[in-house]
Parts: C-alpha cells; structure tokens; sequence
C-alpha cells in the first residue's frame, strides 16, 4: 500500500525540524506517526526485514490527535509534545503493550503501572508508538547467544549491513533510531547496552549516571550498573530527550542523590564552540584484541583527535588509568541479576506462567524449539547461586568495582592530568565506566572503508553530561558524520 505523504516528511528529521512544521500547522502529529508506522511496515517488518520494533501501541495515532488537539486550544507543553519515540521491551508500560524483555516466558505481560521514566516522558506529551527488540534478558541467557536476538523478536539487523554486529542489548532501540523508524528511542545499559549499538549503527547514545533517571518499571538485571538512556540522530535530540526523563524517584534510592543537580533542560550546553579550551585524555591502550577485531579503525580516531585539536581542545594522548586493564570480577552482575530478576519474576500477575528463575527454566525447555535457539546456560548457571547478596565473593566484587573503577580509574586519571574528560575509541570504556556507574556518550566518527559505522566515546565522572553533552555537540557540528543508511 502506497500512502501519498506530504514533501515534509523524511528521512532523518530532528526534533527542531518536526516542531517547527507542527507549529506552522504543516503537519500534525498524526501524520506523524503514520509516517513512522508505514516505514516499520515497509522497511523493518517487510523489505529487509531489520527487525528492530517488537510491537507497536495500539493507541498511538489516537494519542496524536489528542496531542494535536491540545496544541491547537492550549499550545504546545515542550520540545517532546507530538513526538514519537520507541522504548526498549524491558521497560513497563501502562497500556496495551506488553514488557517481556524479549522472553517468550512473559510476551503476555501487561505491566498495571507506567515506569517513572515513562510518566514523564508521557507528562512531556511524547508519543510511545511501540517497543524495541531487544538481546533477550539483556543478554542474561545464554554464553553463545548473539547481540539483538530474542526468542519472541528474532534477529536484529544492523542496517549498514546485515553481516555487521548490531551491537548490546539495546539494538533494537538503536537500530530503529539510525533507520529512521522512529525520531528518538530508550534504551537501557548495564555494561555497553546503549554505547555499543549506538557506535555500531551510527547514532548518538548516551548512557547517564546511574540515578540520574529512575530505574523503577524496568525489568531489573543489576543494582549496581542499570540504567536507561536516550538514542537520536543528533546530540540536539539526545540532549532534549535526556531531560525529559531525568528526576528524582522517592521509589529509587539511587535517584536521590541527583537533586539539585540533574538537569530537566541540557539543550542549554548545545556550544558549537565547546571544544574550546576543553582538556580532553584520549585513551588508547586497551588489549590488542580489541585493535585488532574489526571495531577498530586506526585512520579514522587519528582523524578524530586531529579534530578536537582544531575545535580548540587540549589534547592529553597517551593517558594512564591504572585499573583498565585488570581482570575485574563479574561477581556483581552475576549475582544481582539472580537477586533482581528472581525479585521481578516473584510480583508478576497470576496469568505468567513463570515466577521464578526455577519456573523460566522449565518453561524454556518445555518450548525449547521456541525458545532455546541459543540455550540458557547462563540462566542455568545462576539457578544454584544463593539468593541473599551477603556472600563474601559478591560483597567483595562490589567493593573493588567501585574502588578500581572511581578511585583508581576515571576520578584517578581526571585528576592526574588534570582533565574535563577522557575520550575512547568506539566504546572500550562501558565497563570501567559501568561499574563507576559513571556516565559516557557515544557519537559516530565516520566510516570505515568496508562500511562499518566507526566511533567514540566522551566518558566523565558522576553526574558530567552536560560536559560531555557540550563535547559530543562540537564535534558533531565540526564533522557532521552521520550518513543515513542506504538498506531501502
């Protein structure tokens, strides 16, 4: 079916862009989201087949005529109103849309309450026109099983090329971000969920301090190292979508300690100039693996450095961060997703057929042909581990994560040289920063000669994004990498 849609629409429009023509009465957010809709149908579920929207809300065009409605008689209540966005299948909505984290186990779970990310981003009248695929249990499965895959999803392609790696958990969200099935999207990190597809498919992604935006309503796989973030073409709409869902959550412990200090505005450090006077640490000593694994693109990062030089940034190379290299302990991860799952699983309505990691198991194997494409040997594993978070291999994991990653990581090498931030080639640094629970954003730095999507990572200490935010922005601005996908 062909839909004859106005010359405004499309590929690659900004928040800006949409509502500028919104308020000039040349669109409306109805029109909007149909066009979103007809390019999932034509090039995500049909076509190629990229595979990166899980379902898709029923209510959503009726949302838009409310939302157009409401512009007409009262104005516009911000920068989100009339815009859709897709949320990433772990995260709770009061709908007719289910939450499985991509689980077969839990496709008809219907979550009673909105989580506190999603009620704001509601309040700031986005328009939620489906759920992402996702890595199944935020890649809590299975040892073998690939990025992007979930049983009641499929595969996620990445649309630069279907043989490229799609990246973390979060490809979904990423993937139809940078295919331009929807203008922005949430995905949610534990360890490079969201910096990972972002550099993989050419987008920006910014993965926050973890409590500057509440974790209630997301199905739980750490304590320590969740958190959601924003995905956009642009930092412009990272920024603005960052904003929308930040605040404090009496309901989240971690939440509490960003008041005062998180922002519901970052559009505010958008500086062209930013780089300025900016004293960046450019990292460049990871395992020679990773130099050598494809995801690496010598040419291209010195092309990045010789940038920031350029745009006024004071260049440390060569930079130390004493703990990088050590061989950290999964203790933390390993055990909270058995505490927090098993936690999750215990609550949910009397319908799901599973309440337990025992029950999702046995449930697995019941429909394996369904189910265990991949098998579950990480679910498997984690079934004998107690479940009370007071052993001493846990407590100490947790205890040296925190001290190898801030006091003698990324606090230790700021300090040292004296830095606003440090900067990585694509996103070798989620885990040091994970396990600070420090924030990084992710931003495209070109393309290597086979096509593959290159790109970094701007990474600070607690509760640094708009700095980082300013980076990113300068150097978007000075390069302006992004290249839509040709896969249509």
């Amino acid at each position: 079916m062909n839909i004859n849609f106005k010359h405004f629409f499309k590929e690659e429009l900004t928040i800006n862009e949409i509502q500028n023509a919104l308020e000039e009465g040349e669109i409306t957010s109805k029109e909007l989201v149909m066009y979103y809709l007809d390019r999932i149908a034509k090039f995500d579920q049909e076509g190629p087949m990229i595979n990166s929207v899980l379902e898709i809300n029923p209510d959503a065009i009726f949302i838009a005529e409310a939302l157009d409605h409401e512009r007409k008689t009262k104005g516009a209540r911000g920068p989100l109103h009339g815009i859709p966005l897709l949320l990433k299948d772990n995260i709770e909505t009061n709908d007719s849309m289910h939450t499985s984290a991509g689980t077969l186990a839990l496709e008809n779970h219907l979550s009673k309450h909105d989580a506190f990310l999603v009620n704001k981003l509601r309040i700031s009248g986005a328009i939620i026109i489906g759920k992402s695929n996702m890595t199944e249990l935020a890649n809590g499965m299975s040892t073998t099983m690939w990025a992007g895959y979930s049983s009641r999803g499929g595969q996620v392609l990445n649309p630069y090329g279907s043989d490229l790696f799609v990246g973390g958990s979060s490809s979904g969200s990423a993937v139809a971000v940078a295919s331009n099935f929807t203008v922005v999207s949430v995905g949610t990190e534990t360890d490079a969920s969201i910096l990972s597809p972002a550099i993989q498919n050419s987008v920006v992604g910014i993965k926050p301090t973890v409590g500057l935006i509440s974790r209630t309503g997301i199905i739980p796989f750490t304590y320590s190292q969740d958190t959601a973030g924003p995905f956009a073409r642009t930092v412009t709409d990272a920024a603005i979508l960052l904003g929308a869902m930040t605040g404090v959550d009496k309901f989240d412990a971690a939440t509490l300690k960003s008041e005062g200090i998180s922002k519901h505005d970052y559009t505010g450090f958008l500086d062209s100039k930013g780089l300025k006077g900016a004293r960046i640490g450019v990292f460049n000593n990871a395992s020679e693996d990773f130099y050598t694994s494809g995801e690496y693109d010598e040419k291209l990062f010195i092309k990045v450095i010789q940038t920031l030089n350029k745009e006024g940034a004071e260049i440390v190379e060569n930079i130390e961060i004493p703990s990088f290299n050590r061989e950290w302990s999964w203790g933390v991860p390993i055990y909270e997703l058995k505490h927090s799952l098993g936690n999750y699983l215990s609550q949910l309505p009397h319908y799901i057929p599973v309440h337990s990691d025992t029950e999702l198991i046995q449930f697995n194997k019941q429909n394996e042909q369904k189910t265990l494409k991949y098998g579950q040997n990480k679910l498997e594993f984690r079934e004998s581990l107690p479940n009370t978070l007071r052993n001493p291999e846990y407590l100490n994991a947790k205890l040296e994560d925190l001290y190898f990653s801030q006091d003698m990581g990324i606090d230790y090498t700021l300090k040292k040289y004296n830095l606003d931030a440090i900067m990585f080639p694509s996103y070798i640094g989620s885990t040091i920063c994970a396990k600070a629970g420090y924030p990084s954003i992710a931003i495209p730095a070109g393309y290597m000669e086979s096509g593959r999507p290159f790109g970094v990572t701007f990474a600070g200490t607690a509760f640094s994004e708009g700095v980082l935010i300013k980076f990113a922005y300068a150097f978007e601005q000075a390069t302006k990498h992004r290249i839509c996908p040709e896969f249509i």
